[in-house]
């Protein structure tokens, strides 16, 4: 009687830790690390042409004023997940401090304030898009392209998206 009580109760648990694993599978802690890279990462805000995130949004046209180094898709530039269920937070050009004072745009907010970007990614191609969800206009580039001036997304982007082409 012992044995059988012991051999249930010994299923139960297994049965328990698999279901755990089995969920811990569908929400996988690599995927929720890079939504919030966007926001945590030291890479997105070392310069340009060392930071591992390869695309680079800029405040001001051909490459100038402050930036923000981008790793991962952003659905939406004022809401980029915060790493916390339901909390977001708006994606900002980083802080960076020239000999007198700071860059333009430093600590600005990305969406609707962007004029330039670069791609250094080898592979995939950038799109800014001027609508939050990947939609409506949107300026392409290709690996190793730059835009000195975004022609239709100038200074009115709201998500950014990498593809295959």
């Amino acid at each position: 009687m012992l044995t059988v009580t012991h051999s249930r109760k010994m299923r139960r648990g297994i049965a328990a830790v698999a279901g755990l694993v089995a969920a811990v599978g569908v929400a996988s802690p690599a995927a929720a690390v890079n939504d919030t890279d966007n926001l945590y990462s030291p890479e997105a805000c070392k310069r340009p042409g060392i930071s591992k995130f390869k695309f680079h949004i800029h405040f001001n046209s051909g490459q100038n004023g402050s930036y923000r180094n981008i790793g991962y898709s952003i659905y939406d530039f004022d809401d980029a997940p915060d790493g916390v269920v339901g909390v977001t937070t708006p994606l900002r050009f980083c802080e960076v401090n020239g000999a007198s004072a700071p860059w333009p745009g430093s600590g600005l907010k990305v969406k609707n304030n962007a004029a330039s970007g670069e791609n250094e990614h080898y592979k995939y191609w950038a799109r800014v898009y001027f609508n939050s969800g990947y939609k409506g206009a949107q300026d392409v580039m290709a690996p190793y392209q730059h835009v000195d001036t975004f022609r239709n997304v100038h200074n009115n982007n709201a998500s950014f998206k990498w593809t295959s082409k």
